[in-house]
């Protein structure tokens, strides 16, 4: 394929704000999909302390071109003051399935 694919791993603290952070990236059209695993248990150093904590992880899967957009609607959408966006290249896969997440990530 030609379309360059990533996917994009946030975190949030609660599966509703997973939920309502995911539905806002699909309805922007900044993602074709966003599967929500958890909870998962992270461990992480915030403000000089370690911190344990229960939260859902989102898997966004986006087309290359829409990854600032999509970097820009989580930051202004999240409940965390440094909300994780960390994008992973996708280098292969189902044509049909890229091809669908390219289609459904162009704005109308």
């Amino acid at each position: 394929m030609r379309e360059s694919h990533c996917a994009v791993i946030t975190t949030t603290d609660s599966l509703d704000g997973a939920e309502v952070l995911a539905r806002g990236i699909v309805d922007a059209r900044l993602a074709a999909c966003v599967q929500i695993v958890g909870p998962i248990r992270s461990i992480y150093r915030w403000e000089g302390d370690v911190q344990s904590d229960q939260e859902w992880q989102c898997w966004v899967k986006t087309s290359a071109d829409r990854l600032d957009a999509l970097t820009e609607h989580i930051k202004k959408n999240h409940t965390y003051d440094v909300p994780e966006v960390v994008a992973l290249p996708i280098v292969g896969g189902s044509t049909d399935y890229l091809s669908w997440v390219t289609n459904e990530t162009r704005p109308v």
